[in-house]
């Protein structure tokens, strides 16, 4: 399907290693959520997003309530 609306993909989240972000574009505001390494502090892209509503799902799949913002 060439228009088939995309899923989350699975993630490996462990909230000891690691937590969950957004990465924005100052620029561009383009959105990709993520995880940031606690012990490296390196982002780890897992899926560009085009709209808040993307972001929400990815934190409801998750189980959080808040994410990090980085720029």
């Amino acid at each position: 399907m060439l228009f088939a609306k995309s899923r989350m993909p699975e993630t490996d989240y462990d909230p000891e290693v690691s937590e969950p972000a957004v990465r924005k574009s100052i620029c561009t505001g383009e959105m990709t959520v993520g995880f940031v390494d606690k012990a490296t502090g390196k982002f780890r892209d897992v899926k560009l997003v085009r709209s808040q509503a993307e972001v929400e799902e990815f934190m409801d799949k998750l189980g959080v309530d808040k994410i990090k913002t980085i720029y």
